[in-house]
């Protein structure tokens, strides 16, 4: 899957923030989402790149990737689960 192609329905900026606080914001912000909607994710926190995809696997939801940005972030995508 291209990544650069995903349009996302929200995106959370999570960057700056330490652990556990993009995780739990994660967590909030996907609870709002409707079934099928994307969440994108920017974080520059490098626990995040085992936080998300295990927390993602684990709720229902899809994670369908993630993408490190040349500005120095990553992007991750979370498709809402039933």
């Amino acid at each position: 899957m291209d990544m650069n192609a995903i349009k996302p329905d929200q995106t959370l900026d999570a960057r700056g923030l330490a652990c556990p606080m993009p995780l739990l914001k994660t967590k909030k912000v996907l609870k709002d989402l409707k079934v099928g909607e994307i969440l994108e994710i920017l974080g520059t926190d490098p626990g995040s790149k085992n936080d998300i995809p295990h927390f993602a696997g684990k709720g229902g939801n899809e994670f369908l990737g993630m993408l490190d940005d040349a500005e120095g972030f990553t992007r991750y995508f979370i498709k809402k689960g039933a």
